[in-house]
């Protein structure tokens, strides 16, 4: 089961659970997600589309449980952040208690948030972060901490299966073209020939991860020996500023865009980098796509988006 399956991340999950023999139930509200995302999967006999939010119970009877929901762009998760954090925290109760009663190995897909603005860089896993629990962003952050939280009490009180990964920025097709994360505004902007927003002076850095290198580095953590819980890093140490990433979405669609420059909002974080040492130690991980053909496959994909 991959909860917020039509998503970004969980429909292409979904293609490659599908791929390997599995049989997938996919579980999302569509409060982000898209029917768009997993229409080409629909005839499959061995996938199964159910409309269900997980803060509320769900009796289904899966080997393994993929926790993906929540909305995950400051768009999406500020619009309503009392629902984002029922979401993280009454949904991580939700999925614990259903792997629980059906003695499910469970992934939680965490998030490099629970690092806040960071004071070491790269971030480690053991590093504990510094979070504002009270700002705007904290719905998310706090959230998806607390669902870690849970994770692990669960795995200490009830010897339950788990493992949780810590997702840094990612990119790729199927992204919504309005979820406000840089990538998918910066080549929505250029393709339609519109300023390019950049908040601050675009130095601030963010680390960008392809979307196929993201999903391989989920199955093999689901699929590491009992007791591998993590968490563990999964992103590409490949650092870039943003006013670099704007001069390259500018060149790769050959965009006459001007740049655009806006106050940085609240709590945004300086700098993003993962330390990826332990996702090479435990899973043999490596991103392999690097950014200028990520972009590339990207852009493809906005093109069809932006022309209907």
């Amino acid at each position: 089961m991959v909860t917020g399956g039509a998503g970004f991340l969980g429909s292409h999950l979904c293609d490659r659970l599908l791929q390997e023999g599995n049989e997938v139930l996919c579980v999302d509200n569509f409060f982000t997600g898209s029917k768009k995302n997993v229409a080409h999967l629909l005839s499959n006999p061995d996938f199964e589309l159910m409309r269900h939010d997980v803060t509320f119970p769900l009796y289904v009877e899966v080997d393994r449980i993929f926790n993906l929901a929540c909305p995950a762009s400051p768009v999406h998760y500020q619009f309503d952040p009392v629902q984002t954090t029922k979401t993280s925290v009454h949904g991580a109760i939700n999925m614990l208690g259903l792997a629980k009663r059906i003695k499910a190995r469970i992934f939680q897909a965490s998030t490099s948030e629970v690092y806040g603005d960071p004071e070491i860089h790269p971030q480690p896993e053991s590093y504990w972060g510094k979070v504002n629990p009270v700002g705007p962003r904290s719905c998310y952050d706090e959230g998806k901490r607390c669902a870690e939280t849970l994770f692990f009490d669960y795995f200490r009180q009830h010897k339950l299966d788990i493992k949780v990964v810590r997702i840094f920025n990612t990119y790729g097709p199927r992204m919504h073209p309005n979820d406000g994360r840089v990538v998918s505004n910066f080549i929505v902007q250029a393709i339609k020939g519109e300023d390019i927003t950049i908040y601050g002076d675009g130095s601030q850095t963010r680390s960008f991860c392809y979307v196929d290198d993201l999903i391989d580095g989920f199955v093999r953590m689901m699929n590491t020996p009992d007791g591998v819980t993590g968490p563990v890093n999964l992103g590409n140490p490949g650092e870039f500023t943003m006013l670099e990433l704007a001069e390259r979405v500018l060149r790769l669609t050959a965009s006459r865009s001007k740049l655009s420059f806006k106050p940085l909002p609240a709590d945004d974080p300086k700098q993003r980098q993962p330390d990826i040492r332990l996702a090479g130690e435990l899973l043999g991980w490596k991103p392999k796509v690097d950014l200028e053909e990520g972009l590339k496959r990207t852009i493809h994909y906005f093109r069809h988006v932006v022309a209907n």
